[in-house]
């Protein structure tokens, strides 16, 4: 396949290192049944590896010019290539009846949050995803209440997903190498939510409202959801700010709010 260069507005750093790439196969360990997504396969380097262990691989890819290398190297029987922008695409519509995608993928670092907003709406015909990241987002993801990185995202993905960071990965690894180091997570769809919550896009508001101003407490950022009374009612001091409270805390507020 010719070597693309890599385009700066598509956030495009492409994995090279073998090592690195056995390890996410091996982490991903696909099964000759299931049915592999990669978002954005790049120049193929791991394609390659995937195709060496399964039959057929669906990928998603919005550059063009990457698009008719891997068309040229790959045969379509084996490699069903999408032209889209993932921030866009209906994975759903990949998934056969009865079984449930696998996403893996060197995901663009400055589309990241977005599109891993957009996956949990497909949530349900999602098995697993397993994503390298910037390492600055991997340990937002998985941060406990009570430090600076837990934030919103933090809340949102562990309502939806069990989150496991398997291994980091420094910038050498890549061509042209980031400025910050990476790290491989793994991402699973809770079957059912760890917290019972009525309504799901008012508790995504809530949230989004409650982190909006960090340096905020809860009596400001949630005044116009809940009076300060009603949050002491649940056990929660309205002086206390949103990265302390835990998702079971974020349930409560959100479930106050649905029953007034």
């Amino acid at each position: 396949m010719k070597e693309q260069r890599a385009r700066k507005r598509f956030g495009q750093h492409f994995l090279h290192d073998r090592n690195i790439l056995g390890r996410i196969v091996t982490a991903l360990a696909p099964g000759p049944d299931d049915r592999l997504v990669e978002i954005g396969p790049g120049r193929g380097a791991l394609t390659r590896e995937l195709l060496a262990q399964v039959t057929r691989l669906d990928a998603v890819e919005l550059d063009r010019d990457l698009i008719a290398g891997l068309h040229s190297e790959f045969p379509s029987d084996k490699l069903a290539l999408h032209g889209a922008d993932a921030l866009k695409f209906d994975f759903c519509r990949l998934a056969p009846a009865g079984h449930k995608l696998r996403l893996v993928g060197n995901l663009p670092y400055n589309i990241s949050t977005p599109l891993l907003f957009h996956l949990l709406e497909q949530a349900p015909c999602i098995r697993d995803m397993l994503f390298m990241l910037q390492k600055e987002v991997v340990t937002r993801l998985a941060a406990a209440p009570g430090g600076k990185d837990y934030g919103r995202l933090s809340v949102m993905i562990q309502y939806r997903c069990a989150v496991e960071p398997l291994f980091d990965v420094p910038p050498g690894a890549f061509t042209p190498p980031p400025r910050v180091d990476s790290a491989l997570v793994r991402l699973v769809p809770h079957a059912a939510p760890p917290v019972a919550v009525n309504d799901p896009d008012q508790f995504a508001r809530l949230v989004q409202a409650a982190f909006a101003s960090r340096r905020k407490v809860l009596r400001n950022t949630l005044k116009n959801f809940l009076r300060a009374e009603e949050m002491l009612a649940l056990g929660i001091d309205p002086a206390r700010r949103a990265e302390t409270l835990s998702l079971a805390e974020f349930a409560a507020l959100s479930n106050a709010l649905t029953r007034a």
